[in-house]
C-alpha cells in the first residue's frame, strides 16, 4: 500500500490536469497537468469560480455539463474548445486556432463544503482534432474543383430537407452542367475540359453567398443548395451564375472555350415532396429543358 505522501506525488505527476469541481463551478482542487507542452500551472485557480474566469456562454456550458454528470451519476465524455476569447481579461490577439480538449467527467459520491463535486480530467486533443477535421474535409471535397463532392451533397440535402419539413425553412436547388464541353474536349483534350470545369467552380465560389452550398455532382454537373431562398430569388441567383460563367469564358482566345456556357435548372423544395431526391429530379428535368431550348438558359420547374 502506498502512503498519503506517495499518493500526492502520483496525483501531482499526472500528465493531464485533473480538476475537482463543485456543482456551482468552483475549483476545489487541481492535480497533475505536468505535460508542459500543453498545460500551465493551474494552482492559482483553486477557490475561484469558472464564472469568474470564463466568459458567460462558455461558463454556462461548463456548469451545465457538471450538472449533467452529477444528475446522471455516470461518466460523461465531452469534447470542447477554448480560445483566448473565452477567457476573461485576455486580449483578442492570440493563437488563431482554439485549443481542443476531451473531458472525462466523473461524479463523486462525497460533498465538499456542502456541494456535490465531480472529477474533471482534461486532455489536450488539438492535434487529433485538427487531423480529424482535415480527414473529414478531404472525404467531403471534390479533388478537381475544391467544391463539396456528391457524398457531402447527400448529407446537406437530407439536412435541409429535414429543416424544411420540421421548421418550414424554405430551400431551393440549382442544377446545371456545361454546354459544349464535349466539343472542347474533342478539340483541345480533356485537360482543357478539366480547366473549364475548374473555371466554373471558381466562378461559383465568387458568385454565391457564404451560406450557399456548391457541389460537383459528377462529371461536368453541379448542384447548388440555396438555404432560406424561394424560387423567384433562386432564379435571380441562377441568372447571375449563368452570366458570370459566360463572362468568365468570353475573353478566352481559343474559340472552343468561347462556346462554354451553362444550362441551369431551378426548383424549390415543396410540401408535397416526400424526399429531397424528388426536388433534385425536378432540377435535373429543368436543366435538360434548358438544353432543349438552346442552352445558356435558366429554366424553373
Amino acid at each position: 500500500m502506498i502512503n498519503a505522501e506517495q499518493m500526492s506525488a502520483v496525483l501531482a505527476a499526472l500528465p493531464d490536469p485533473v480538476f475537482l469541481l463543485s456543482r456551482s463551478g468552483k475549483y476545489v482542487a487541481i492535480y497533475g497537468g505536468k505535460d508542459e507542452r500543453y498545460y500551465h500551472d493551474g494552482s492559482n485557480l483553486i477557490g475561484k469560480s469558472i464564472r469568474d474566469l470564463i466568459e458567460a456562454d462558455k461558463a454556462n456550458w461548463f456548469i451545465d455539463t457538471i450538472a449533467r454528470a452529477l444528475d446522471s451519476k455516470a461518466l460523461l465524455i465531452e469534447e470542447y474548445e477554448l480560445s483566448n476569447k473565452d477567457v476573461k481579461g485576455l486580449p483578442d490577439e492570440g493563437p488563431s486556432e482554439p485549443i481542443w480538449f476531451e473531458a472525462r467527467i466523473t461524479p463523486l459520491d462525497f460533498r465538499v463544503e456542502d456541494e456535490d463535486v465531480v472529477l474533471w480530467v482534461a486532455s489536450n486533443i488539438s492535434q487529433r482534432h485538427k487531423l480529424e477535421s482535415q480527414l473529414r474535409k478531404q472525404s467531403d471535397t471534390d479533388l478537381l474543383t475544391g467544391l463539396y463532392n456528391r457524398r457531402r451533397l447527400e448529407r446537406e440535402l437530407n439536412y435541409h430537407f429535414s429543416a424544411f419539413k420540421r421548421h418550414g425553412n424554405c430551400v431551393s436547388l440549382l442544377m446545371f452542367d456545361l454546354d459544349h464541353l464535349k466539343t472542347l474536349n474533342d478539340s483541345l483534350g480533356h485537360h482543357a475540359g478539366d480547366q473549364a470545369i475548374c473555371t466554373v467552380a471558381q466562378t461559383l465560389k465568387k458568385t454565391l453567398r457564404q451560406t450557399d452550398i456548391a457541389c460537383r455532382f459528377g462529371g461536368d454537373e453541379f448542384v447548388v443548395i440555396l438555404p432560406h431562398i424561394k424560387m423567384q430569388q433562386a432564379t435571380h441567383t441562377a441568372q447571375r451564375i449563368r452570366s458570370a460563367v459566360e463572362e468568365a469564358f468570353a475573353d478566352v482566345s481559343n474559340s472552343p472555350h468561347n462556346m462554354i456556357t451553362i444550362s441551369v435548372g431551378v426548383t424549390e423544395v415543396l410540401a408535397s415532396d416526400v424526399s429531397c431526391s424528388q426536388a433534385l429530379k425536378r432540377a435535373d428535368a429543368a436543366m435538360y429543358e434548358a438544353k432543349h431550348q438552346g442552352r445558356n438558359a435558366v429554366i424553373t420547374q
